[in-house]
């Protein structure tokens, strides 16, 4: 009987370490997210159009601007001349524009902070699912990422396929349909 039992706790001892050696290798890599951004012609296109509304719109609000600081210019000039009351009504009138002028620039600068915001936000989830898709279609047990918030504190540049996904990214992009009138019906909602 103890026989049986130490040859059972024997052959158990065996084939648990045969089990033991079959560990199959971990393919990993990393991405530097913040080069991936800066060199994603996606990201690029779309900073890009920010960047141009921003030029748009500001240019109409800097000639409402250079229009107050001149009548500011001016209302020095004739404040003397016309007397304290008129001085306190048109001051009155100045102070106000200026508070708009300063609501309008406030809301024009959210109005594209949200709206670059949602479609920065699409276009990093598709960059993650991409990246998954990526791993997985090519054997990666982990992709890390690196960048402005760093979740590697070290890795060999070997291991660095921030490369590889920039030149896919954009090759998918440049592949896709280009449809900008949905963005502009999202952008009139």
């Amino acid at each position: 009987m103890k026989k049986a039992l130490v040859i059972i706790a024997l052959s158990i001892l065996v084939v648990s370490c045969n089990k033991a050696t079959e560990v199959k290798e971990v393919k990993t890599a990393y991405v530097d997210t913040s080069v991936l951004m800066k060199e994603y012609t996606e990201a690029k296109d779309l900073e890009a159009k920010y960047k141009a509304q921003a030029e748009e719109k500001g240019r109409q609000l800097q000639a409402e601007i250079t229009r107050f600081k001149q009548d500011a210019a001016s209302f020095q000039g004739q404040a003397q001349a016309n007397g304290q009351a008129w001085a306190q009504q048109r001051g009155a009138e100045l102070q106000k524009r200026e508070q708009q002028l300063g609501y309008a620039q406030q809301a024009l600068s959210q109005q594209l902070q949200q709206e670059s915001g949602v479609e920065m936000d699409s276009l990093i989830s598709g960059v993650k699912k991409f990246i998954k898709d990526y791993g997985k279609k090519n054997g990666y047990s982990y992709i890390y990422g690196t960048g402005d918030a760093a979740s590697i504190l070290y890795a060999e540049e070997k291991y660095d396929i921030t490369k590889d996904i920039i030149k896919a990214l954009n090759d998918k992009y440049k592949a896709e349909p280009k449809t900008e009138a949905p963005a502009k019906e999202e952008a009139k909602k």
